[in-house]
């Protein structure tokens, strides 16, 4: 199939490249036309991680840590976690033990990968008092890195692409998400055990990867036995591909993976209606319903540090005791956070209510009029991450029960 592979630069630079789309699942309107789907073994997946590191990639991956699936440096496929599983609900998140040797047998943990591109810390300039008494001004300037994503799931893929709205497309690109972004190989898992908190295919997100992946693997489980169907979804990831596998998809193979795919379709229950929603939170501005979640709500943020889609920053100034030498520093922020709206002499919005209307009112109604499309994926982490487990599909639907 034809299609368009874009270098993120300023402006994008696209070139028309023949290109593979994923046709397992539901994929977001795709279809596979031609079989290219390979098969790997675990010994395979390890040969992914090589081929990868010796392009010159840093190869990122889930990994087990204080008690959560974590992002951080791969070596091997030693490294994945094996055989564990999230229990995830509101406000709650527990690992457990699936008694087989999966790779990505769970949902995601807290950690999203815009934690990568878009880094809770990010310094902006230093300054210096020079012998003369001059002050020098040195902008920090982000080394582009090459990174492989290995193990993303479809919901984050799409997380990925929605911040790309508004950082990389935006009248004013912000440099340093650019240059983290600038060269990375997505390597997507289609989700087989979505969460109780997930809600992906309301948001047409999941469980299947959309466009957008170097490749896309699907795990088949059998006990010890595990294995993977890809598929690559750009120039680069097929010649990746080709490395590593010699074995092409029977028939059986896809058949196999799509039902990965179906099922867990089907084991996703938690719904959201998007049809109006924008208007209705619209509607719904000055609903006393909000002062209701409000007796809830702890404004703790925890659901804007969680979701891979929120952008918020703040600037932060720090100087040594000397005053010789200061920094700003950008830094994640949240409209949870009372003095996020601070103009003038207080915040504007001073109550919980207002900033709980504000968050959910921005995700699900005006993000679609800056970039139409919602703000949300449905991979679920505010709900689990909650302290009080406030769960926004609930929301909206008590938000429209209001007269």
């Amino acid at each position: 199939m034809i299609g368009t592979k874009c270098h993120v630069e300023n402006p994008p630079v696209c070139t028309t490249v023949d290109v593979w789309l994923h046709g397992l699942g539901h994929v977001w309107g795709y279809a596979m036309t031609d079989s290219t789907a390979r098969v790997l073994d675990l010994a395979g997946l390890g040969k992914l991680i090589d081929a990868l590191t010796t392009r010159g990639f840093d190869v990122y991956g889930p990994q087990v840590r204080d008690g959560v699936i974590a992002h951080d440096l791969l070596r091997s496929v030693d490294d994945l976690p094996i055989g564990v599983t999230d229990e995830q609900s509101g406000g709650s998140y527990r690992l457990a033990s699936r008694n087989d040797d999966a790779r990505f047998g769970y949902a995601v943990g807290p950690d999203s990968w815009k934690s990568l591109l878009h880094p809770p810390r990010t310094k902006v300039w230093t300054m210096t008092r020079s012998a003369t008494g001059a002050l020098e001004v040195e902008m920090a300037e982000t080394e582009p890195a090459k990174r492989a994503f290995l193990g993303m799931k479809p919901c984050e893929l799409a997380a990925i692409h929605k911040q790309d709205r508004v950082l990389l497309d935006a009248e004013h690109p912000d440099p340093s998400y650019g240059a983290n972004r600038r060269d990375v190989f997505f390597v997507v898992v289609n989700c087989g055990d979505p969460a109780e908190t997930c809600f992906c295919p309301s948001m047409g997100t999941g469980p299947g990867a959309g466009p957008g992946f170097d490749l896309a693997l699907t795990e088949l489980v059998d006990g010890a036995a595990v294995r993977y169907v890809a598929e690559a979804g750009s120039v680069l990831g097929n010649d990746v591909l080709l490395t590593i596998a010699d074995s092409a998809a029977t028939e059986a193979d896809i058949t196999a993976a799509e039902a990965v795919v179906t099922e867990a379709e089907k084991r996703i229950t938690r719904q959201l209606d998007t049809n109006g929603i924008k208007e209705l939170l619209y509607e719904r501005l000055d609903s006393d319903y909000w002062d209701v979640v409000a007796e809830r709500c702890l404004t703790c943020g925890n659901c804007t540090l969680a979701c891979p889609t929120c952008f918020c920053t703040n600037l932060e100034d720090i100087t040594d005791l000397t005053g010789e030498h200061s920094e700003r520093w950008r830094v994640w922020d949240s409209c949870f956070s009372l003095d996020y709206s601070l103009l003038g002499p207080a915040p504007n919005r001073s109550s919980a209510s207002s900033r709980y209307r504000q968050w959910l009112t921005h995700k699900l109604g005006t993000w679609i009029d800056q970039y139409d499309e919602s703000g949300c994926v449905g991979c679920g982490r505010c709900i689990t991450w909650c302290p009080v487990g406030i769960d926004l599909t609930e929301e909206v639907k008590a938000l429209g029960a209001q007269s």
